[in-house]
């Protein structure tokens, strides 16, 4: 189910004295199966992008389509279309507001109109997507549980909509590390077992490198790069022109490179890293 991004334009407050244009002609195609993350400096319009993905916000020019639907166009049925794109906020924890874990994550699939067993099957089903053990969670109250936990109830109340795609905005925003790792395996998991197709706006370019099967490079409100993390990540130069990094691994990569050791130029993870040190290492005990 792709989603194409034709000509995007976005002005918040048009034709007052507030009048802001966040995203200005963007053009993307979001295919099945991809791990997207998109990545920019503060005000970017990072958000703004993915909050048109699933027709939270009206473009002020261009066009969102859907498996070929334009989100906007004259007798689409838009919540149809929201069903298959998930949108899970910023601290989406702060929209939990039922009285008990299951009673939350039902909460969409019962204004879906389904009956009772099909939302139990859908409960049960999304809570093991983010780890939470059914008859452990299920009814206590969302506000007695962790950060990290009710961050992933309410990624739970999303998933049980059974949306094709997954937008995730910042979603370790906040947490300490263990909640972090967490949150990101679950999500690597949707991706790799549950055939979800994610795309995730991102800060950290150590978890883009771990996760991502293509990058979207924003500043300005356009996109100014696309590609996979090798292709983004050999383009230092750019990254920093725009206020942006590398992940860690291809920032000792380059230091050490630097120092003559002869490394690859586009190594970016600290798998790759380890496994071209030790066969440095091999070669000169070789030597």
């Amino acid at each position: 189910m792709p989603i194409q991004v034709k000509n995007l334009t976005h002005t918040y407050s048009e034709g007052s004295a507030f009048q802001a244009t966040a995203i200005r002609d963007v053009n993307l195609t979001i295919e099945d199966g991809e791990f997207v993350c998109v990545v920019g400096h503060t005000g970017s319009g990072k958000s703004t992008l993915v909050q048109h993905l699933n027709g939270l916000l009206k473009p002020t020019s261009g066009q969102i389509l859907v498996d070929g639907e334009d989100m906007f166009g004259d007798g689409v049925n838009k919540r149809s279309i929201r069903q298959k794109v998930g949108l899970v906020f910023q601290y989406p924890e702060y929209q939990l507001f039922e009285e008990t874990v299951a009673k939350d994550i039902a909460f969409g699939p019962k204004n879906l109109g389904l009956n009772a067993d099909e939302i139990d099957r859908r409960v049960r089903k999304a809570m093991a997507h983010v780890h939470l053990d059914y008859d452990k969670y299920a009814d206590r109250s969302p506000f007695e549980l962790s950060g990290g936990q009710m961050r992933r109830v309410a990624i739970a109340g999303v998933l049980a909509m059974e949306p094709k795609v997954l937008i995730l905005d910042e979603p370790t925003a906040g947490l300490d590390p263990r909640g972090r790792d967490r949150i990101l395996g679950m999500i690597r998991d949707l991706h790799a077992k549950g055939g979800v197709t994610v795309v995730m706006v991102s800060h950290s370019m150590d978890d883009v490198a771990s996760l991502a099967t293509r990058m979207v490079v924003m500043s300005k409100g356009t996109v100014v790069a696309t590609g996979t993390p090798r292709e983004i990540f050999r383009q230092a130069d750019m990254m920093r022109s725009i206020g942006l990094g590398v992940p860690e691994a291809a920032r000792l990569c380059a230091m050490l490179r630097q120092k003559g050791l002869n490394l690859p130029e586009d190594l970016y993870t600290q798998e790759e890293l380890q496994q071209a040190l030790l066969q440095l290492w091999k070669e000169a005990k070789q030597a």
